[in-house]
């Protein structure tokens, strides 16, 4: 078998047919079967290993959720069985180290890791770090096989297996569902959008093939703690590898034959510095490339839409003046604010920019410049001398599954009336005499912090002005163009107070800029707020996501 079956798997359940593949004496057959607990043999495949290789793939039988299954390939009188194998739903989960973190690292771990041995029923996988300059056919290593949880590794060390926000969202999607799940991390920190982009996904975004690596200009602190700093396992890395194409070669391409349910995807940090203003075409680009080759590659049974879920990015410096995670965040939906949209259908967000934590020891850096992900310019004048606290891997990873859970639950799924996401505005009206703005939103709001700069107006050169502002087809919405029609340039940006929120409608005061405003933007900061302290959540809990 591939290096990525073994026993304790799951395997896809219906209505898509689980991949299996292996290696075998080129040109003869190889027969897998499929087997009950007690034997009795389920199904039977014959199959021709080909190529150089030996190379041999089959497709299971569509099977029910449960087990436990035994799997058997036989060639001639040589056969390796699997035990210990259910169907369920397989996920996906990569990106960079807010992935990587393992459930040891994160708010209540001892708590957390002691409930692991209550889910038997999720089993989990660890592809190791590894780059390559071609797409591998298969793994080069494994950091953990296919396992039943239990606290030693779920909580195996600092940025190694098994990944915290993986593990919550399987355990919740188990909650909800009832039946097998199987979670595969294949996560690097530090590491860019475009090492886990393929050519084909590059040059959909106009990059070149050659750009060789990204390294260079960029400036990586380590952790404040000199303890901590000697507890780091040597699979985390402080800057992962940059190269483009390199992560896909190596972490993703092997896996392409696999059945899978869903993906969820953590990366951003280091584009927040890298790229940025690509990130709204290489982000939709690497989802619909994924999707492409994760359908091809397992012979059609991976659905086209396969749902595509990912974590907004929380915070890293608390009075930052820098933007540009407020830029990433923006980026992530493609520019429209919200997803599913008609750029990134299929997709499901789980907004964390209110699950700042200025205390974690993870990644922490002060002096102005970055750590895992983030970067400073050598060419700044003084790169140190700025102090800005804070730490780019908060804990509370438990509030980021949950919202992603619930997103997989809605888009995924199919769940109806479900809440996934936060509020977010249909609709705008400027009182010109009163030089008052008021918004509608979609949901019923819950006002938590009066927030005297959440929401900004910027004001500009005159133009044509009317506030006519709807929400777009595809739930995106704009910003009017609108402006102070006597301000000189260049624009700036100016608190909007927030002096009335009711059931659906928040009212903002334009004073700072008369009745006439260019644009509107809310939460836009690296830091936007204290913890769950943002001003807009709904009834459930949820924070309105930021938008410009």
């Amino acid at each position: 078998f591939a290096s990525y079956y073994g026993d304790h798997m799951v395997l896809q359940k219906e209505p898509a047919g689980a991949v299996v593949w292996g290696y075998g004496e080129p040109g003869t057959a190889v027969t897998v079967a499929l087997s009950g607990d007690g034997g009795l043999i389920v199904m039977k495949k014959m199959v021709q290993a080909k190529g150089p290789s030996g190379m041999w793939t089959t497709v299971l039988d569509p099977m029910d959720q449960g087990g436990p299954y035994m799997l058997t390939a036989a060639q001639g009188s040589e056969n390796v069985t699997l035990q210990d194998i259910y169907f369920g739903d397989v996920w996906l989960c990569s990106g960079q180290s807010n992935m990587a973190m393992t459930v040891l690292q994160i708010a209540n771990a001892s708590q957390e890791l002691a409930t692991a041995a209550r889910y038997p029923y999720i089993r989990v996988f660890t592809a190791a770090p590894a780059r390559s300059d071609v797409e591998l056919e298969d793994l080069e290593r494994i950091d953990l096989p296919w396992s039943i949880p239990t606290a030693e590794n779920l909580g195996h060390g600092n940025f190694t297996y098994f990944s915290a926000v993986c593990w919550l969202l399987g355990r919740y999607l188990y909650e909800a569902l009832q039946y097998p799940i199987g979670l595969v991390e294949a996560a690097w920190g530090g590491t860019p959008i475009e090492a886990w982009s393929s050519q084909r996904a590059l040059r959909a975004c106009g990059l070149p093939e050659d750009m060789g690596s990204f390294r260079t200009g960029l400036v990586f602190c380590t952790p404040l703690s000199p303890a901590l700093s000697s507890s780091i396992s040597p699979h985390w890395h402080l800057s992962g590898p940059q190269t483009p194409s390199v992560l896909w070669n190596a972490m993703i391409h092997p896996l392409l034959n696999m059945t899978l349910r869903g993906v969820a995807w953590y990366q951003g940090e280091a584009n927040a510095f890298l790229h940025t203003d690509l990130y709204n075409c290489t982000f939709p680009a690497l989802i619909a490339d994924w999707r492409q080759a994760f359908h091809a590659g397992s012979a059609g049974q991976t659905e086209p839409l396969l749902p595509f879920g990912f974590v907004q990015l929380s915070t890293y410096r608390r009075q930052s003046p820098d933007d540009s995670f407020a830029h990433l965040r923006w980026h992530q939906t493609a520019d429209l604010g919200v997803v599913p949209n008609v750029k990134m259908p299929g997709t499901f967000m789980a907004v964390a920019m209110d699950l700042c934590d200025e205390c974690s020891p993870y990644g922490r850096c002060v002096l102005g410049g970055g750590v895992e992900g983030t970067a400073t310019k050598l060419s700044d004048a003084n790169p140190t001398s700025l102090l800005f606290l804070g730490s780019i891997h908060p804990r509370d990873k438990q509030n980021v599954a949950h919202r992603l859970h619930l997103g997989a639950r809605a888009v995924a799924y199919g769940e109806k009336d479900l809440v996934f996401q936060g509020p977010y505005p249909t609709r705008a009206v400027l009182e010109v005499t009163r030089g008052l703005l008021n918004l509608t939103y979609s949901q019923e709001l819950v006002c938590r912090q009066r927030d005297m700069q959440a929401f900004e107006v910027r004001r500009g050169k005159s133009f044509p002005w009317g506030w006519k502002r709807k929400a777009h087809h595809d739930g995106g919405f704009s910003p009017t163009q609108v402006c102070c029609s006597s301000q000189p340039s260049p624009c700036r940006w100016l608190p909007a107070p927030m002096v009335a929120v009711e059931s659906r409608t928040v009212t903002l005061a334009l004073a700072g800029c008369g009745t006439l405003v260019l644009a509107l933007r809310y939460a836009w900061a690296e830091w936007p707020c204290e913890y769950e302290s943002c001003a807009l959540y709904n009834t459930q809990g949820l924070p309105a996501p930021p938008f410009l």
